[in-house]
């Protein structure tokens, strides 16, 4: 229980002291138009409440991220706690908060193209491809794992939930921010929340016992075959850092009264869901007896983190668990997988120039992306799901680095930034060449690569930063 306590009240007091330091350095103090004002358009660019923004954002960021992923990363024990923690303060806290504001900067610019303002032209060719097919793989996962999930439940045809998902998915892509996301969303961000508060009381004054951080080991039961490095940092992504949420910032920049909102929009909303990850990666293990009983359990289950999130919800909070349980495994991923798709609505918008203001345009670019996430929906749902956490992953390294030169450019303390692109960096290369998902190279020869991949990539960066010098403050186009 100690180190249970001790990691949540770190996350917390890092809003008040870490959270500050970063708007020193992106200047959220000073009161520039943002894009809702001087871009407004009654589609996209809309203010709204700051309570609504953080709300959407939360629900747009988590997803079942926070809570199957922390299921799973509590398989390898109380080390999860300190990649939650540390991760989510230095690393994910700062991506979300950075590059949103960046985006605000820009006018609400989608990721593609401000990591190519940063990064150069050819690195953003090859973004909006990645970026793009990267959220249409979200939008066809989040279909058809929750259409599943229902067919399960209730005994309903699978493919006729898939495209009833799918009317809804383009309803919400097309309209207004402030028609469905707006009114929707703050309901089940509220609901993510209350579940978690009510199963931290359970925690706090219920009869079960936290284990406490006493060991580094791996204590997955085939710890070999999932070594700690890299997996684990790719198994608790949206609790730590997640590209993905870069991805959706700019939506919530663009509904912004002011820059001041940014650390509880961005910082506020990392860290909230780094508090959800923390809490049921606790549950997890305390739950079933320990990291061996949770290892066991899910083995019996086909490792199915569904199975333990709703075991768990019913039986520590009844009906009520039940309730907010079907809610996390079913609303949670349909309102992530509807905000992908809007936001590669908006990356081909942006990079196309084609206003969004008419419904015509943005039917013309919806169509395309629904008839290709519909298509991936028939592919073998574990064949599409064994990529995605290493292509969220990428996602973030790219943003980190985009972050580093950003802050270069400014004279501001780039090591904020490098820091987590250089651990990143290593961790997805290092997963690429030796997960037996991907390249499955032997687990030395992996980390070989992985280091000379990040020490090349660091040496590029030095040689760029000696070569501009850090007064230079004009971003490239």
């Amino acid at each position: 229980m100690i180190t249970f306590i001790v990691c949540l009240a770190l996350l917390v007091t890092a809003y008040f002291t870490y959270g500050k330091y970063l708007e020193g350095l992106a200047k959220a103090g000073e009161d520039n138009d943002v894009p809702s004002k001087t871009c407004f358009d009654g589609v996209d660019y809309i203010p709204m409440p700051r309570w609504k923004t953080f709300l959407i954002q939360l629900l747009n960021i988590a997803g079942l991220g926070p809570i199957f992923g922390a299921v799973l990363g509590a398989t390898y024990g109380p080390v999860a706690f300190i990649w939650i923690t540390l991760g989510g303060i230095f690393f994910g806290a700062m991506h979300d908060y950075l590059s949103g504001m960046i985006s605000l900067e820009h006018k609400g610019a989608s990721l593609p193209e401000i990591i190519g303002r940063y990064l150069g032209l050819t690195v953003k060719q090859v973004m909006r491809l990645f970026t793009v097919l990267l959220m249409v793989l979200v939008g066809a996962v989040f279909m058809d794992g929750p259409a599943g999930i229902i067919a399960d439940m209730t005994g309903m045809d699978k493919e006729m939930l898939t495209i009833i998902i799918l009317v809804y998915y383009l309803a919400a892509t097309l309209l207004p921010i402030d028609k469905i996301i707006g009114r929707i969303y703050p309901l089940f961000g509220a609901a993510l929340l209350f579940m978690a508060i009510g199963i931290l009381c359970v925690l706090l004054f219920g009869p079960y016992e936290i284990p406490e951080l006493n060991t580094l080991a791996n204590l997955k039961i085939d710890a070999g075959k999932f070594p700690l490095i890299p997996t684990l940092f790719i198994t608790i992504a949206c609790g730590a850092i997640s590209g993905f949420h870069a991805t959706q910032s700019p939506m919530m920049a663009r509904c912004m009264n002011n820059r001041r909102e940014g650390r509880s929009i961005f910082f506020g909303a990392m860290i909230s869901e780094s508090i959800i990850a923390m809490i049921w990666a606790a549950v997890a293990m305390a739950f079933f007896g320990g990291v061996n009983g949770l290892n066991q359990a899910l083995a019996i289950h086909g490792n199915n983190a569904g199975w333990a999130v709703n075991e768990i919800a019913n039986t520590t909070l009844g009906k009520i668990g039940g309730i907010l349980a079907l809610l996390g495994v079913v609303a949670a991923p349909i309102t992530s997988g509807d905000t992908a798709f809007r936001s590669a609505r908006l990356i081909v918008a942006d990079f196309l120039h084609i206003e969004q203001k008419s419904l015509y345009k943005r039917i013309v670019i919806c169509i395309p992306m629904f008839i290709i996430g519909y298509i991936i929906t028939l592919v073998d749902f574990d064949v599409v799901w064994r990529y995605f956490a290493w292509a969220n992953q990428t996602l973030a390294v790219f943003t980190l680095w985009a972050v580093t030169v950003y802050l270069h450019q400014r004279g501001k303390n780039i090591y904020v930034a490098m820091i987590p692109a250089l651990f990143m960096t290593f961790i997805c290369s290092d997963y690429l060449f030796s997960s037996g998902q991907m390249l499955a190279l032997d687990q030395t020869l992996s980390a070989w690569l992985a280091g000379g991949v990040t020490l090349l990539l660091l040496i590029h960066f030095i040689i760029l930063f000696r070569k501009n010098g850090k007064t230079s403050t004009q971003p490239h186009r």
